[in-house]
């Protein structure tokens, strides 16, 4: 008989409560509360969709290939003009390639970034022109035996590929071995139009199409025959063509139904169709890529022609959470923002608590717990910072008579004035690396919003390119080189606008999902949060938003809502603590991980 120690190579461990060392699977004795226990990740339920970088050229009625970091975008139209054109996608933006020989809408696509073909479709009239993509050009090889529009594709490489059926009706179905097409079995239920396909030429899915109606079958390929399974929740044609890699995962995403588009996505699982979590807008004639696990959809129309980018993580990804961490010592809100430190080696430096107009008082955090050190020289709310617990910067802000351009350097026992800044402001963003490399960016003067960026090289500010959009009570991360600005106050309501620095100017990006100033932010240009911050109503915020290099995505909420929060740290282990969380100031800590566990007692009878 196996037991525990056999399978696990160790005993079951005695502890008094939870075990702080458990790894995932372990197996432990609560001898407290005289319970077995185990613990296993957090990971998500359902599948959910993220906003990627926009193509290039917007339009519709193209295909895909290549998965959710590696594909392209292949010709289409814009109802008029017809395109060629082809862009290749890196997992955050698009850049135009090679174009097709022969401009084309309604065709199909198999293979990968590298190595795709492109076929049939609609050059004014419904074609069987194939090409065959090596990775720098496309060349014209032998055409389908049918020439046909609005059919559905799929294939792993441009060797080995599957081209079905196809409008008006056409049951027609043909494999291509790398040099020609043969016709094979047809399939059951003529049509064109599909909602989709998926998988390879052993291993295929055919669903949704128009007959002489919007249609919900779908078909599955061995490689040899086509056998009707369970249709789609929704009836559409018009989908993103193609997410999925066999007859037994394949997602639907998108089309028309017939009267409207839809935002509907449906996931395969090889015997049934779910819907999940929907796409952010209504879309058809879109093109598609990647798997069911991690797909990608593009172009279409929404309703007109579009470029967006949407990308699809599946069930089970890790789940990131906050917890409690210590309480600082004094309760406040507006501390300098952007931060000096890491989520177990933090500083809290100033503010406002609620017995003054603000404060010189600094607290370090270890991990656990906030304790006093060293005040800075002039006490102020609404400063920003940057650095490390050792080396560390402090700058602008609100000092009592009003906009500050102070500066003051952290060596990890003391602060020191240091050469000032050109423009002073306050609740304004930075980004940085220690008590000698800082950016500033935007704030509020005392009489307008600004966009002034400033950098400090370790003995004086330059000015630099200004932010697209003047703003205050912004959140920021990241370094000199590299920054990105997030949210913040506009003239009549909070901003959801991003920007990023390359070392010279700044690009607008995508937006947060929520608009809000006062948050706080953690991270880098390309890896940052935004968490906490307000919405207009004086409604506090929990969201967290993560940011990819392209798009942000929502993830676990802070416990507890509040705006002008102090934050420090990584995507993975990050800090917020203190702000305001309604009419009272806050000491309260949360520590953000991006993976977080569960803990489950097991009983037995």
């Amino acid at each position: 008989m196996s037991t525990y120690k056999k399978i696990r190579g160790t005993t079951v461990q005695n502890n008094a409560g939870n075990l702080p060392s458990a790894v995932d699977g372990q197996l432990w004795y609560d001898s407290t509360n005289a319970v077995f226990k185990h613990q296993y990740p957090n990971v998500t339920a359902a599948g959910a969709w993220s906003t990627g970088g926009s193509l290039n050229t917007a339009r519709r009625r193209l295909p895909g290939a290549g998965t959710q970091t590696a594909a392209l975008a292949i010709s289409g139209t814009a109802d008029p003009p017809l395109y060629a054109q082809v862009e290749s996608y890196n997992g955050s933006s698009w850049t135009e390639i090679a174009d097709v020989n022969t401009s084309r809408e309604e065709h199909a696509a198999a293979g990968t970034q590298t190595a795709a073909l492109t076929f049939g479709g609609k050059s004014g009239s419904a074609i069987g022109n194939t090409e065959n993509w090596n990775g720098t050009s496309w060349t014209e090889v032998n055409d389908l035996n049918t020439a046909r529009q609005e059919l559905t594709g799929d294939g792993a490489t441009n060797t080995a590929a599957i081209a079905i059926a196809g409008a008006p009706q056409r049951t027609v179905v043909e494999t291509w071995n790398g040099t020609s097409w043969t016709e094979t079995t047809d399939l059951n239920s003529g049509r064109g139009s599909f909602r989709g396909g998926a998988g390879t030429t052993t291993s295929a899915l055919a669903f949704g199409g128009y007959t002489t109606t919007y249609v919900s079958l779908t078909e599955s390929w061995n490689g040899s025959a086509w056998t009707e399974v369970s249709d789609l929740n929704t009836s559409g044609g018009y989908g993103g063509n193609t997410i999925g890699d066999s007859n037994t995962s394949a997602l639907a995403v998108g089309g028309y139904t017939g009267t409207a588009d839809t935002a509907n996505t449906e996931e395969w699982n090889g015997s049934s169709w779910t819907e999940t979590s929907n796409l952010p807008t209504a879309t058809a004639n879109n093109g598609a890529a990647g798997t069911s696990t991690s797909g990608l959809t593009f172009a279409g129309r929404n309703p007109s022609v579009t470029t967006a980018t949407y990308e699809w993580l599946g069930a089970g990804q890790p789940v990131g959470a906050w917890s409690t961490g210590g309480s600082l010592n004094t309760a406040r809100k507006a501390m300098a923002s952007s931060g000096i430190g890491t989520q177990t080696a933090a500083l809290s430096v100033g503010g406002q608590p609620t017995s003054s107009p603000n404060t010189a008082n600094v607290e370090s955090y270890n991990g656990t717990s906030w304790s006093e050190t060293t005040d800075i020289n002039t006490a102020r709310n609404s400063s920003a910072a940057t650095g490390t617990s050792t080396s560390g910067l402090v700058f602008f802000g609100n000092d009592g008579p009003g906009s500050s351009i102070l500066n003051e350097s952290w060596n990890g026992s003391t602060w020191t004035e240091v050469a000032d800044g050109n423009t002073a402001r306050r609740t304004l963003a930075a980004g940085g690396t220690d008590n000698t490399s800082a950016l500033a960016f935007g704030g509020y003067t005392g009489t307008v919003r600004t966009g002034v960026t400033e950098s400090w090289n370790g003995s004086a500010w330059t000015e630099l390119n200004d932010l697209n959009t003047a703003r205050n009570s912004l959140a920021g991360a990241g370094i000199v080189p590299a920054a990105l600005a997030f949210g913040g106050s506009g003239p009549t309501a909070p901003y959801g606008n991003t920007e990023l620095w390359n070392g010279t100017s700044w690009t607008e990006v995508n937006d947060l999902n929520t608009s809000r100033r006062d948050p706080a932010g953690a991270g880098t240009s390309n890896d940052a949060l935004a968490f906490g911050g307000e919405t207009p109503g004086d409604i506090r915020k929990t969201e967290t938003e993560e940011w990819n290099g392209s798009n942000w995505t929502e993830v676990a909420d802070l416990s507890t809502a509040r705006q002008q929060l102090g934050g420090v740290g990584t995507t993975t282990a990050a800090l917020g603590f203190g702000g305001q969380d309604g009419p009272t100031f806050t000491a309260v800590t949360e520590e953000w991980s991006s993976s977080s566990k569960t803990i489950q007692t097991i009983t037995t009878s």
